[in-house]
């Protein structure tokens, strides 16, 4: 069993405006107007509400393969660029998202799991309806054939798991998808590299943050939607987001066996008020940061940390409008994201807090204490 490091966050406050890099929001959704799945669907009128948003004017609302075609080739990204993916191919995505989409004129990629699909599980769409979609203009991704949970797999059955899913794609789709998405959010370093020898263009977790062009292709962050997180707040705040870099993350593989791990992490030069740089965490709130140099910090645990059990993740609250994800997921990969202040005026942006890393690891074996 691998058990779940709780999350870390850490944030800046009164960040100055620096030269960020062009950046891309990834937004999620799973379900549509299925209240009976409340932790992973979004009310009708909460996803109304979305679109009105994205379709106001102010956002550039993308395709998925526009955006990391960009980020690839060095090409500036519009400010508030936007791209929406949908994970499962749900029937809720035929019947309810499609339509509002279609009508709004907005892009978006569903990631499809085949296993559910061929063997007519309820609620799922049908190879017509995802044939239906595409022919549309729909891009469709892949999302293993089994809903697999990656970093608990071998090599071999990753593998199996890829090459059967690309073959009912072929066969369904005549093509195999550029783009994939990881089950649960889950990855490891040995998970991403067979990922990227299957030959995907790019890859997405579920870990929430802004994704940016020196950032990893293949774990990318998105931020997922559910009832209780779907409010204009949360939304506009997510949306309203922008990319703050960091580099040389330690440890590299979210694979671990340490409890805590040395965690450190570089900060990119052009950001300023790292000296009000702090780090929270799930299980003991606010946490040591040392910094070792300007831009490189290192967190300091206080003591072991404890995994948490379940399966539901939830945010909360805190201070100036800063909100955070405490992990629940026993399973999750590593979440290792960048998330900066909202684009409010610029007069009100150094006031806000931005939250600049949230993290968590799966670890490779019970702990022994």
């Amino acid at each position: 069993m691998r058990l779940l490091f709780p999350a870390i966050l850490l944030l800046v406050s009164g960040v100055a405006e620096a030269a960020a890099p062009d950046g891309a929001v990834f937004v999620m959704y799973h379900r549509f107007g299925e209240s009976d799945y409340p932790t992973t669907s979004v009310t009708l009128s909460q996803f109304d509400a979305h679109l009105a948003l994205l379709t106001s004017g102010t956002y550039n609302v993308l395709p998925v393969s526009d955006v990391i075609a960009a980020m690839r080739a060095g090409t500036p990204l519009p400010d508030r660029t936007v791209a929406i993916t949908i994970d499962d191919a749900f029937l809720s995505v035929y019947e309810q998202a499609w339509p509002r989409l279609r009508k709004a004129g907005l892009p978006f990629t569903v990631f499809v799991a085949t296993q559910p699909v061929d063997q007519g599980t309820a609620r799922y769409m049908n190879w017509d309806q995802i044939r239906a979609l595409k022919a549309a203009g729909v891009t469709i991704g892949t999302h293993t054939e089994s809903h697999l949970h990656m970093t608990r797999a071998d090599d071999a059955e990753i593998r199996g798991e890829l090459d059967r899913s690309a073959a009912r794609f072929m066969a369904e789709l005549g093509e195999v998808p550029t783009l994939f998405a990881y089950p649960y959010g889950e990855a490891g370093s040995a998970v991403r590299n067979l990922v990227i020898k299957q030959g995907f263009s790019a890859a997405f977790g579920q870990h929430s943050g802004v994704a940016y062009r020196s950032g990893d292709l293949y774990f990318l962050p998105r931020f997922p939607f559910n009832e209780k997180f779907s409010d204009m707040a949360h939304f506009r705040q997510r949306v309203d987001a922008m990319a703050l870099p960091v580099i040389e993350v330690t440890p590299a593989d979210p694979l671990v066996a340490a409890n805590p791990p040395a965690f450190g992490f570089t900060v990119d030069a052009s950001i300023a008020g790292l000296d009000r740089l702090a780090c929270y965490h799930a299980e003991f709130d606010a946490i040591r940061v040392e910094r070792l140099s300007p831009n490189r910090f290192e967190i300091r645990f206080p003591v072991r940390t404890t995994a948490i059990a379940g399966s539901a993740g939830s945010f909360t609250s805190a201070e100036k409008g800063v909100w955070q994800r405490l992990f629940t997921d026993q399973a999750s990969g590593r979440s290792a994201t960048i998330v900066s202040p909202s684009r409010a005026s610029s007069s009100v942006r150094s006031l806000l807090p931005a939250i600049i890393w949230r993290s968590s690891f799966t670890y490779s074996a019970p702990f022994s204490e």
